[in-house]
């Protein structure tokens, strides 16, 4: 059992970690990130994210004032506008006609919502694996779009990976998760502490059955 001495962006990283394993070494994504998927994968791909982020962003208007939540909420972090100059180099200007959610996606999106209107502790799940994964692995994704499908390096189809307001992501990166372990703090019960960890790994997991659908979407030919 963890004790108090443990930091709680450590606790919340370490209980996750299998979660998060299964979520970045799917098919779907290893074929995407190996180059064995077309231009196409990756739009459809942009398109789920964009609703995540939607909910995400959605919520965070009224959550900006709560203790919990509150700090998280910073404006250099919010990419929806980032995805939807990505959506319209990808699709084009009309790139909303059409857009619809995988039944994951969908899933997934109002999770976020409900835990924005219902629970802040819930929203810093996903707020957590969704925004320092984009400063992480995120990154690995965009250099390999980059280089696949020839976009210009930071430009336009990989904006959403791009932080401009963050110069030194390393730094930002501690400073958050500083705001993770005053948690404890703010939240002094320990089951809801746990109920945040196991949020975290539910967030996991609805990524990852956006990526299993995304894999049924685009199956390699045999």
């Amino acid at each position: 059992m963890d004790t108090p001495l443990t930091p709680f962006s450590t606790v919340i990283r370490t209980a996750s970690h299998e979660q998060h394993t299964e979520a970045e070494t799917s098919t779907f994504m290893g074929d995407m990130l190996g180059g064995r998927l077309g231009v196409d994968a990756y739009t459809r791909y942009t398109e789920q994210l964009w609703f995540v982020y939607r909910a995400l962003e959605d919520g965070a208007q009224s959550l900006r004032d709560d203790p919990v939540a509150g700090p998280f909420i910073q404006p250099e972090l919010l990419r929806v506008s980032e995805l939807e100059r990505d959506l319209a180099h990808l699709r084009g200007a009309d790139w909303r006609t059409g857009l619809t959610p995988l039944p994951a996606t969908a899933a997934y999106a109002d999770r976020v919502a409900e835990c924005a209107r219902t629970w802040p502790g819930g929203y810093v799940a996903h707020h957590y694996t969704r925004y320092l994964g984009d400063l992480s692995g995120g990154q690995i994704i965009r250099g390999r779009a980059e280089q696949t499908w020839g976009f210009a390096r930071k430009g336009d189809g990989v904006r959403f990976y791009v932080f401009e307001g963050i110069s030194n992501p390393a730094a930002f990166k501690r400073s958050y998760r500083e705001l993770l372990d005053g948690i404890d703090g703010v939240v002094a019960d320990e089951l809801e502490r746990k109920r945040i960890v196991d949020e975290c790994k539910n967030a996991f997991a609805l990524n990852t059955a956006v990526f299993r659908e995304l894999g049924e979407e685009f199956p390699l030919s045999a």
